[in-house]
């Protein structure tokens, strides 16, 4: 016998006498009923409709990832990381918009300045608490035997599987209720990339992180992301996003994961930054293109990253007209479509509250400004998952003071 340990029920299953349900079907019974019924109703809230996450889990400063020249002079340490934050978590109607925020291991340990941890700041508003349980990658020693690519390294898997299964754990009893991992992978055509090395690399890795997060009671949010960098066309990026969804849901298939107690966090299929410029239309129908081709129907939902894009172009506005094309022109898919946006979701709230700190405005006025523009945002967000987002209907700071920030781990 062992014992199960999650939902403080103690339930014994007979290791040598599984018992399966019609919730394991075909899966072997590794998880308890129990358990399987909590991660569907955690997967299923999170796909609320007209929702989408907060992707909150930088690991520095958001002002520094905001790809924006001002936002970038507000020093980055923890008590600043604190204030943005909980400013953000505290914005009146935020969670009509957003059903999941993705933290950092720092901001799921913390507590505002008034003492409230950040986890129950959160909770107040129904938002469910996730976090990133990656510990990135190093650029300097990649995947040995694979090439350097548009990035500037080898091709990468991340770290930290091996401590995985306690830090899981832990984060479930501070409050997570699912879990991010990013494996990044690079296209490139001359050189053959992604190389099937990396794509298995980071399928197995990524399919090993579901299978322990589950095991801890978490939505693991599988996150293979591509990245845009180079020259390619929107085609090449859409043979790479194929070959790679196919190995993804493979491995998850032979890892044993209970596909509807989990969620893919895809790039969209789009062309290279430097790339044959691609429109909404065809970045929406060979996005679905490659998802129907891939993905299969038991999984809940499909959560895209915006992605890097040219400097000329504002992130916030492309990513909520991209997503809003996709469901506008595809009805009655399978799967919730909808956002898991860092800077997309944030860049005029960061800059307004960056501004506002470095120009000496009031706290609670610098406050409120910052919550009006992350809540537009997720307005525009969240009606772009139903594909009745206008142009042009949601206030951005646009691509005034836009500068390259830097790719890689974050």
């Amino acid at each position: 016998f062992f014992l199960a340990k999650k939902y403080k029920k103690n339930f014994l299953v007979k290791m040598s006498d599984p018992k399966p349900t019609l919730a394991h079907g075909g899966l072997p019974a590794c998880l308890d009923a129990t358990l399987m019924a909590e991660l569907k109703q955690t997967a299923d809230a999170l796909c609320t409709p007209g929702k989408g996450f907060l992707a909150s889990d930088e690991s520095a400063g958001p002002w520094l990832r905001a790809g924006h020249a001002e936002a970038k002079k507000v020093p980055d340490n923890k008590d600043n990381r604190g204030a943005y934050r909980s400013t953000c978590f505290k914005a009146p109607g935020l969670s009509e918009h957003i059903s999941g925020c993705i933290l950092h291991t720092e901001t799921l340990y913390q507590e505002d300045a008034e003492g409230n941890k950040m986890v129950d700041l959160l909770n107040k508003q129904g938002i469910i608490a996730g976090i990133k349980l990656d510990k990135g990658y190093d650029k300097k020693k990649g995947l040995a035997g694979t090439s350097i690519g548009p990035l500037g390294h080898q091709e990468t898997f991340c770290r930290g599987i091996d401590d995985l299964q306690q830090r899981a754990a832990d984060a479930y009893t501070q409050g997570a209720r699912f879990a991010k991992w990013r494996n990044v992978l690079q296209i490139d055509p001359v050189k053959g990339l992604p190389s099937d090395l990396a794509i298995a690399e980071a399928t197995t890795n990524l399919a090993r992180y579901a299978a322990i997060c589950q095991s801890e009671g978490l939505v693991p949010i599988v996150e293979p992301e591509i990245v845009p960098n180079g020259s390619h066309d929107i085609f090449a990026c859409a043979a790479a996003t194929e070959r790679v969804l196919a190995a993804q849901f493979k491995a998850l298939a032979d890892a044993n994961v209970y596909l509807e107690g989990c969620l893919l966090k895809p790039n969209m299929v789009k062309n290279g930054l430097t790339g044959p410029r691609a429109s909404p239309e065809e970045i929406a129908t060979l996005t679905v293109q490659a998802l129907k081709r891939t993905v299969p129907p038991a999984l809940p939902g499909i959560f895209f990253l915006s992605g890097e894009m040219p400097l000329d172009v504002d992130n916030e506005e492309d990513a909520t007209i991209n997503l809003s094309t996709m469901n506008a022109m595809f009805k009655n898919l399978p799967w919730h479509l909808s956002f898991s946006y860092g800077k997309a979701m944030q860049k005029t709230a960061i800059v307004t509250w960056a501004t506002g700190y470095l120009a000496g405005t009031p706290a609670a006025e610098n406050a409120a400004a910052t919550q009006k523009a992350l809540v537009a945002r997720g307005a525009a967000n969240g009606s772009a998952n139903k594909g009745e987002y206008k142009p042009g209907s949601c206030a951005s700071v646009g691509t005034e003071g836009n500068i390259q920030q830097a790719a890689g781990p974050y």
